[in-house]
């Protein structure tokens, strides 16, 4: 039996006319429980779901706690249960929902919290989980269509690599003892085959190290300042997914800033945390910097134009926002005129991509045609002259 008390547990008990001689914690199966959710995490679908739950429940009249609890009831992933079922025991103990979701950043960001303690401030938090409902799903849409979208160019890829491995290690090697009876110098693509084989066949292990070591310090480089910045300026560089990274990013920065100015958050706390939910650290830098000018009285627009990164909608968007006193309606405007650009873009990513997978493709081909036939050729020519 599950009950936040061994006096609740009890008092269940007694109402189902249990007589209760001991209550024994199951501590085992908790401390189980525990070790396989630390290799479980909350997906963003799951997140949405409780966001619309807990709306639809919050705007039928249900206190905050029953909702809760309703909600738990029919929530399959056990970390997000567990998490439901603690913020419900320190909302029972007077804390808020806000500060209850904050214990939880894994789960909720400083954005989902911030946002939540300003519906609760206000008094519209009703209105504030609306917002953050086509927040998280336009993220989860978002995602969603970019892996779709790749999910071809992934698949040609890996078959490929996979082809080409075979032909490598199984196909050439066939060939080689014809090849060691050939008295001339093998030609270069055939050399270069025969050394490919080699070298895997031989040397397997040592390439998979080297793999092994490059993603590794690959990634610790990443995980430093300069890695990410050079990262992210470099994403925003690439000639077909750049515009496509900045497009999303100038989506995401106007849909949260005009969500959380719209929701009654401080100008301020909106920049800062629409610089940590940026997701890349250059466009943070410049957000940053907009911050400066805000807090010295100046305008958003002017650190916009000056940063050269923002494009011209935006800064246009916001310095008449500014003006009119409609900064928030203006960027969402803005915002879903940008989501519209990245869903042409991202259905149109595939036809991008594709002569550049042929191109490569058509030359992996050339090329182990060329190894493998080149010195039959040279052998027929060779037959040939002899007849003559």
């Amino acid at each position: 039996m599950e009950a936040g008390s061994e006096m609740a547990v009890a008092g269940k008990l007694e109402k189902t006319g249990y007589i209760t001689i001991a209550i024994v914690p199951a501590r085992a199966k908790r401390q189980l429980n525990n070790l396989f959710d630390r290799y479980q995490r909350v997906k963003f679908s799951d997140l949405n779901i409780f966001t619309r739950l807990l709306f639809t429940l919050n705007k039928a009249g249900l206190p905050v706690l029953s909702s809760l609890n309703a909600i738990k009831a029919q929530t399959e992933n056990p970390v997000l249960k567990d998490a439901i079922e603690q913020i419900m025991r320190d909302i029972e103990g007077g804390a808020k929902l806000s500060g209850a979701l904050e214990k939880y950043p894994h789960i909720f960001n400083t954005l989902y919290v911030n946002m939540v303690k300003s519906g609760e401030v206000s008094g519209k938090l009703t209105a504030v989980l609306e917002r953050l409902i086509t927040l998280g799903e336009r993220e989860e849409a978002t995602r969603l269509s970019i892996q779709a979208a790749m999910r071809y160019p992934l698949i040609v890829v890996g078959a490929m690599i996979i082809g080409f491995m075979v032909l490598i290690t199984l196909v050439v090697p066939r060939f080689e003892n014809l090849y060691n009876q050939f008295t001339a110098e093998l030609p270069l693509p055939t050399r270069m085959l025969l050394g490919l084989n080699y070298l895997i066949t031989h040397f397997w292990w040592a390439i998979l190290i080297g793999i092994g070591l490059t993603g590794f310090f690959l990634v610790k480089f990443l995980d430093t300042a300069q890695g990410r910045r050079r990262w992210d300026d470099l994403k925003l560089k690439l000639p077909v997914v750049g515009p496509l990274f900045l497009k999303l990013t100038m989506s995401r920065f106007c849909r949260i800033t005009g969500t959380l100015l719209a929701s009654g958050v401080p100008i301020l706390q909106v920049l800062d945390l629409g610089s940590e939910s940026a997701g890349n650290v250059i466009i943070s830098g410049n957000i940053d910097n907009i911050k400066k000018s805000v807090n010295e009285g100046k305008g958003m627009s002017e650190p916009m134009k000056a940063s050269g990164i923002f494009p011209p909608v935006v800064i246009q968007m916001v310095a008449a926002g500014e003006e009119t006193g409609q900064l928030e309606s203006l960027l969402l405007h803005v915002s879903d005129y940008y989501d519209s650009q990245v869903d042409y873009m991202i259905k149109n990513l595939v036809s991008l991509i594709e002569p550049v997978l042929i191109l490569v493709l058509g030359s992996a081909v050339a090329f182990l045609a060329l190894g493998i036939f080149m010195p039959m050729w040279d052998l027929i020519n060779v037959f040939k002259g002899g007849k003559n």
